[in-house]
């Protein structure tokens, strides 16, 4: 297992940032997204609560929910715990320095990474423990089995004792110069730890971190760095062994995660997660359209281009709409069968720091840029 140096974990951190401050257009005009129009209400969206946290949300994170609770990382270091059952606070506490990641949380214990490469553990509202990581992180960590695990920058996983911080292991693959900035794939799978390491697909031994199997979803293309860029980007849509993610710009693939073999890929231009449930996967195409796939197959099920050219978040699958917000504030549900559009709601939202993220089978969360966490009934 090979240890990443700080001269690699300079050079990877800059020319990241650097991509996204320049951004991966050519410089051609902003396509004008179409009116929709009226849309008839076929499925009701109702709020049902909304907190305003102390501080506004900067940090584009998603949320992992556990017993309907969810950490969210603030703008300048606050981390807080709700209850969104209710919409309460249960505690917050102040790290002092700007996140770079989002929580990941197991029920109990919360872990966030700062933009000074910093992973914390904290519990009850006080951190535990401080570990310096040595390259930058933008994927939520993963909190299981008694171990904290974080995939960096240098394109390399750490596994840290949940208890104490200790370094368990470290698996490091050698890739292309640049990354992106946003979050990867990290998930447990049974007794394994899935992570993206690049365009490949992996399955780790939490306890050692040895590679148990390893599929390729996209490979790097192009005669520059910036075209052969090649990651996968989160969230996945898990549904018992299949395992779906995307590769940014190039790819949808399908993975059986128990055995460790591709089901099929499909080329797709999104930058985004998926979502879908047992039969179905939906997603969004970078220039907004909202595109389905059976999950066995990879055949496409239904397009739809009533959202063209709008900047859409990785969709929510619901047994009664897939819910897509915008970062005009809007709320959109479509149709699962069809993608034809049943409602459109304005929030209260500038914009959106998050997905929307199941809080069971009639409610959903999303987190606003200005602080504003609100909670959805589907009736």
């Amino acid at each position: 297992m090979k240890q990443s140096t700080p001269q690699s974990l300079v050079l990877v951190a800059w020319v990241s940032c650097l991509l996204f401050v320049t951004g991966c257009g050519s410089g051609s005009p902003k396509p004008v997204a179409p009116p929709i129009g009226e849309v008839k209400v076929i499925q009701p969206i109702k709020q049902v609560w909304s907190l305003k946290l102390s501080s506004p949300i900067q940090l584009t994170q998603y949320l992992q929910i556990v017993n309907q609770k969810a950490a969210v990382s603030g703008a300048s270091g606050q981390v807080t715990l709700v209850d969104l059952s209710q919409g309460k606070q249960l505690w917050q506490v102040d790290l002092g320095s700007p996140l770079q990641t989002g929580a990941g949380f197991d029920g109990v214990s919360v872990a966030v990474v700062s933009a000074t490469n910093e992973l914390s553990l904290i519990e009850d509202g006080k951190p535990l423990w401080q570990k310096r990581l040595p390259a930058q992180s933008f994927t939520n960590p993963v909190v299981a089995g008694e171990r904290v695990f974080v995939l960096l920058a240098d394109r390399s996983v750490m596994a840290f004792d949940k208890t104490d911080g200790k370094r368990l292991w470290t698996q490091q693959r050698t890739g292309e110069p640049l990354v992106l900035k946003q979050n990867g794939v990290l998930l447990p799978f049974q007794n394994t730890l899935l992570a993206s390491l690049g365009g490949r697909f992996v399955a780790l031994n939490p306890d050692n971190g040895q590679v148990l199997w390893d599929v390729g979803i996209a490979n790097p293309r192009g005669l520059n760095d910036l075209e052969r860029l090649v990651d996968l980007v989160g969230t996945a849509s898990r549904f018992n062994n299949t395992v779906c993610v995307r590769a940014f710009q190039a790819q949808l693939g399908c993975v059986n995660a128990a055995r460790g073999s591709l089901v099929w890929n499909r080329a797709s231009i999104g930058n985004k997660g998926i979502s879908g449930d047992e039969t179905t996967l939906v997603g969004t195409e970078s220039n907004g359209v909202v595109r389905a796939w059976n999950r066995a197959s990879g055949e496409r099920l239904w397009d739809t281009d009533r959202l063209k050219y709008r900047e859409l978040s990785q969709p929510l699958w619901t047994a009664k709409a897939v819910i897509i917000t915008d970062e005009g504030g809007w709320l959109y549900a479509l149709s699962g069968k069809d993608g034809s559009l049943l409602n459109r709601l304005q929030s209260p939202a500038p914009g959106f720091a998050s997905a929307p993220a199941s809080l069971d089978d009639q409610h959903f969360v999303v987190l606003a840029r200005n602080g504003l966490l609100l909670a959805y009934q589907l009736p």
